[in-house]
C-alpha cells in the first residue's frame, strides 16, 4: 500500500484545524448560562438557547449537508438510468427544512422542550417515550455509521490509507470536542466544515471540467455519451412514478423528525429565530449540493479509458458511490484533490458529531433522568451524557466498519423514523386528544407495514406484497453474481405513515370513549392514559409540565403533585417571553 504523503500531511492539518476549533468553542462558552442558573447538562444539549443567526444559519444546514448528502448526490447523477431526476436529496431536505420551519419549530421551541422526545414523555408518557427512542437512536446511530464508511472509503480513494484507520481516527476527533464542549463545539465546527465542503468542492470543479477526457456536460445531460452511460438529467419513467413520490416524501416530511435537527431548533435564541434559521438551511442544502451535482455529471460525461482510472467505468466495478472522490482523483491535479477532499472529510465530521450528540442527549434526558432518575443531579446527567457520547461514538464506529450492511441499516432505520415517528410528531403537537392506546396502535401499525415491505439493502424479504411488485435483476460487476430482490412500486413507506397516524387517531378516541362512557371499567386502563386519576405514570405527567405554558386541563384531569426537581423539566418561563402571548397553546387563549 502506497500512502500519498501529501494528501495525509493535508489531512492531518485539516483535522487539527477542527480539533482546534472545537476545543476553543468550548473554552469561550465554558461558563455560558451560568448566570441564567442554566443546568450545564442543558448547555451541553442545546447550547444555553443562544445560538445567534450566523453560526446557527452554518449549524442548522450542517443537519444534513453531510458525507453521505454530497457523496449520495453526486453518485445519483452519474447513475446510468437515475441521473439529475432521482438525486432528490436536495429538494427532498430542503423542503424538510422550510415545512420543519413553517409548523414544527415555533411550537417546539416556543414550549421550551430539550429534545425531540420531550412532548412525547409529556402526552405518552415514560414508557411510550422509551419506544419511541428506540427508532430515533437507530436513525442516528446508522446514520453516523453509514457517513464514517462513506469517509473510509474516500480517504481509501485517494490516499491509498487503509480504511479501518480512517475511520477510527475521524471519530475519535468527533467524539473529542464533542465531549468537550457539546453543541457549542458542535455549531461552530459546523462553520468551518461548511466553508471547506463548499471552497473545496468549488474550487475542484473547473479543473475536472477542463479535462480533456470530459464532453461538455450541457450536451450529455440529454444525450447518451455511450452504451453504458445515459444523459445524466435522467428521467422518471411511468412504472416508477409512485416510487419516486414515496421516496420523495420521505425525505420531505422524514426529514422533520430528527432530534440532530430538533437540537438546532431548540438551542435558537427565540422561536422566531428557530424559523428563520430553518429557512435559511433550507436555501444553504440547495447552494452546497450545486457542486455535488456537477461532478456526478461530470463523471457521467468522462471517458475514462482516457484516465488514469483505466478503461472500466466505476459503475461496472461497483464503484458508483464513490464517483465524486474518484473525479477528484483521476481528473484534478493531485493538490486540488487532497483540497477536495479536506471538504470531504469536513461533511462526514459535520454530520458524525450531532448525530452522536443527539443520541447521547436523548438517553441523557428521555431515558436515564425521566424514566429511571428524576432525582438526578445535573453533575450526574453531564456525566451520563459524556459516558453516552463516547459510547454512542464507539458503536458508530465499530458499524462503520460493517461497510455494506450499515447502509441497509440505515434505510430501514430512517424509513422507521419516517414511519413511527413522524405521524405521532403530528399528533402529539396538533391533536389534543391522542393517547397512549392511540400511540402503541400507530407504533405497531407502522412498524408492521414497513417492515413487511422488505429491505432489499438488508436481503431482508417482504412479507407483505404490495400492489405493483416485481422482481428485479441485480448483476454486481466485479462477482458477476446476480441477485433477485423484490421491488415494491407501490408507495408502501408513505402509505405506512399515513395508517400509523390514523390508528393513532382513531384508537385514541375509540379507547377515550370506551372508558368515559364506561363501556370499560377505568380499572382495564391499564397504560393510565384517559381515566387512571392516581397512577404513578400520570402523576409524573404533572411533573413534566409548566401550567404557565400547557394546564392540566388539555391532559388527563389529574390530581397534580408537587416536584421541586423536575418542576421545570420541560419549560423555562425566561425562554418563553417572547410566544406566551402568541401560542394557540396559552392558558390566555383558552379562557377568553
Amino acid at each position: 500500500m502506497n500512502i500519498h504523503v501529501e494528501g495525509l500531511v493535508a489531512i492531518v492539518i485539516f483535522y487539527m484545524l477542527i480539533l482546534l476549533v472545537g476545543i476553543w468553542a468550548a473554552w469561550k462558552n465554558k461558563n455560558s448560562g451560568v448566570m441564567e442558573g442554566v443546568d450545564r447538562s442543558e448547555t451541553i444539549m442545546v447550547g444555553g438557547r443562544d445560538i445567534g443567526l450566523f453560526v446557527g444559519a452554518f449549524t442548522m444546514t450542517a443537519t444534513w449537508v453531510g458525507g453521505g448528502y454530497i457523496n449520495g448526490t453526486a453518485e445519483n447523477v452519474y447513475l446510468p438510468g437515475y441521473g439529475l431526476a432521482w438525486a432528490q436529496a436536495p429538494f427532498g431536505y430542503a423542503l424538510s427544512l422550510v415545512l420543519g420551519g413553517l409548523f414544527f419549530a415555533k411550537p417546539m421551541r416556543s414550549r421550551g422542550y430539550v429534545t425531540m422526545l420531550d412532548p412525547f414523555q409529556q402526552v405518552y408518557g415514560k414508557r411510550m417515550g422509551g419506544l419511541l427512542f428506540i427508532p430515533a437512536l437507530m436513525g442516528e446511530m446508522f446514520w453516523s455509521a453509514a457517513i464514517l464508511s462513506a469517509l473510509g472509503a474516500t480517504l481509501s480513494v485517494i490516499i491509498d490509507i487503509d480504511i479501518n484507520m480512517s475511520v477510527i481516527i475521524s471519530a475519535l476527533i468527533a467524539i473529542f470536542y464533542t465531549l468537550v464542549g457539546g453543541l457549542y463545539s458542535v455549531a461552530y465546527t459546523d462553520v468551518v466544515q461548511l466553508f471547506c465542503i463548499f471552497l473545496g468542492l468549488w474550487v475542484s470543479v473547473p479543473f475536472a471540467l477542463s479535462n480533456p477526457a470530459v464532453s461538455n456536460i450541457g450536451l450529455t445531460a440529454v444525450k447518451q455519451l455511450n452504451a453504458n452511460q445515459t444523459a445524466w438529467l435522467g428521467k422518471i419513467e411511468s412504472p416508477d412514478k409512485w416510487m419516486w413520490a414515496d421516496n420523495f416524501c420521505l425525505l420531505m416530511l422524514g426529514g422533520i423528525p430528527w432530534q440532530v435537527y430538533f437540537q438546532r431548533v431548540l438551542s435558537a435564541s427565540s422561536a422566531t429565530y428557530a424559523q428563520v434559521l430553518s429557512f435559511l438551511a433550507a436555501f444553504g442544502c440547495i447552494i452546497m449540493a450545486i457542486p455535488s451535482v456537477l461532478i456526478g455529471a461530470i463523471g457521467a460525461s468522462t471517458d475514462w479509458n482516457q484516465t488514469t482510472y483505466g478503461p472500466i467505468p466505476p459503475m461496472q466495478r461497483d464503484q458508483s458511490d464513490m464517483i465524486l472522490p474518484i473525479v477528484l482523483q483521476h481528473l484534478c491535479p493531485a493538490y486540488i484533490s487532497f483540497f477536495g477532499l479536506g471538504a470531504v472529510s469536513a461533511a462526514v465530521m459535520s454530520s458524525a458529531d450531532s448525530s452522536i450528540l443527539s443520541a447521547s442527549s436523548m438517553f441523557a434526558r428521555n431515558i436515564y433522568q425521566l424514566a429511571f432518575r428524576q432525582s438526578a443531579s445535573d453533575r450526574e446527567i453531564v456525566w451520563v451524557m459524556r459516558i453516552t457520547i463516547f459510547v454512542f461514538g464507539a458503536l458508530a464506529t465499530g458499524m462503520a466498519l460493517l461497510t455494506g450492511t450499515v447502509y441497509g441499516l440505515w434505510y430501514l432505520s430512517s424509513d422507521l423514523v419516517y414511519v413511527i415517528i413522524f405521524p405521532q410528531l403530528l399528533c402529539v403537537l396538533f391533536i389534543r386528544a391522542t393517547n397512549t392506546y392511540g400511540s402503541v396502535a400507530a407504533y405497531i401499525f407502522g412498524l408492521i407495514l414497513r417492515v413487511g415491505g422488505g429491505e432489499p439493502y438488508l436481503k431482508l424479504p417482504p412479507f407483505i406484497y404490495y400492489p405493483g411488485w416485481t422482481i428485479e435483476e441485480k448483476v454486481h460487476h466485479v462477482t458477476k453474481e446476480v441477485e433477485y430482490l423484490v421491488l415494491q412500486r407501490f408507495p408502501f413507506k408513505t402509505a405506512s405513515m399515513l395508517a400509523s397516524f390514523l390508528s393513532n387517531v382513531a384508537f385514541s378516541y375509540l379507547f377515550k370513549y370506551l372508558f368515559e362512557s364506561g363501556t370499560l371499567s377505568a380499572k382495564y386502563d391499564f397504560l393510565d392514559a384517559v381515566v387512571a386519576k392516581h397512577s404513578a405514570e400520570i402523576m409524573d405527567k404533572t411533573t413534566l409540565v409548566n401550567k404557565n405554558i400547557i394546564g392540566l386541563n388539555e391532559m388527563t384531569p389529574v390530581k397534580p403533585r408537587l416536584s421541586v426537581t423536575l418542576a421545570a423539566t420541560f419549560t423555562r418561563k425566561e425562554t418563553l417571553t417572547e410566544e406566551e402571548d402568541s401560542s394557540p397553546e396559552s392558558p390566555s387563549h383558552e379562557n377568553e
